[in-house]
């Protein structure tokens, strides 16, 4: 959403820090970073997410059992905060009603024939489609050029390691003992390298000899 949407803000607040929800909670509820609560932090984190799926303040509100009236002025926070961010699901919205599809970053289309349906409720769930899937899709094609990206990499190298598994944003290697460092190393490289955002991809590296102990 920072790089696709050109918010300076966002994109500030992402290249700062690697906690971008206690960055939003300190923007958005006007309070310094060291005063931000774990409490505020779960809210700002709604805020994010919801935000991206298009989260009425009915919704936000039920999600963090709040009124719909102070959920809206997270919402209207947030979009003061992060101005360009609604000026780009706005968009979305405006260019699928024109054209009847949006595209990821990748130039991958979700057609949305929702939005030219009579039911009212039918067409909202179309504006949100319109706002969510390009932000969706996009992180879904940079998981599969990853995915790409450290087959193609564990095979150039000779390893007998193997990619067994993807998990939304996780890849699963099942890897040879003697082999888990340059793994590590591989993976961590080849999936933060998978796209050229305007902020940094981060990759979290785990290990265990089951994927329960990974986790």
């Amino acid at each position: 959403m920072a790089s696709i949407s050109e918010d300076q803000s966002l994109i500030d607040a992402f290249n700062s820090s690697k906690d971008i929800h206690a960055i939003t909670a300190s923007q958005v509820f006007r309070v310094d970073l060291q005063d931000v609560t774990p409490e505020l932090r779960r809210r700002a984190k709604a805020v994010n997410f919801g935000i991206i799926y298009g989260i009425s303040s009915f919704g936000l509100g039920e999600d963090l059992g709040i009124s719909r009236k102070e959920a809206k002025e997270y919402i209207d926070n947030y979009y003061v905060t992060y101005s360009k961010v609604k000026e780009y699901l706005d968009k979305c919205v405006s260019d699928a009603k024109e054209h009847g599809f949006v595209k990821t970053l990748y130039g991958r289309i979700r057609p949305i024939p929702e939005l030219q349906s009579s039911n009212f409720m039918q067409r909202s769930f179309g504006e949100r489609v319109a706002m969510n899937s390009p932000i969706q899709g996009t992180a879904a094609d940079i998981i599969k050029l990853a995915m790409i990206k450290v087959y193609d990499e564990l095979k150039k190298r000779g390893l007998k390691s193997r990619m067994i598994l993807q998990i939304h944003d996780e890849l699963l290697i099942e890897t040879a003992n003697d082999e888990i460092e340059e793994v590590k190393e591989l993976l961590r490289e080849n999936m933060e390298g998978a796209a050229a955002l305007a902020v940094p991809l981060y990759v979290d590296v785990h290990t265990g000899d089951t994927l329960y102990d990974a986790k």
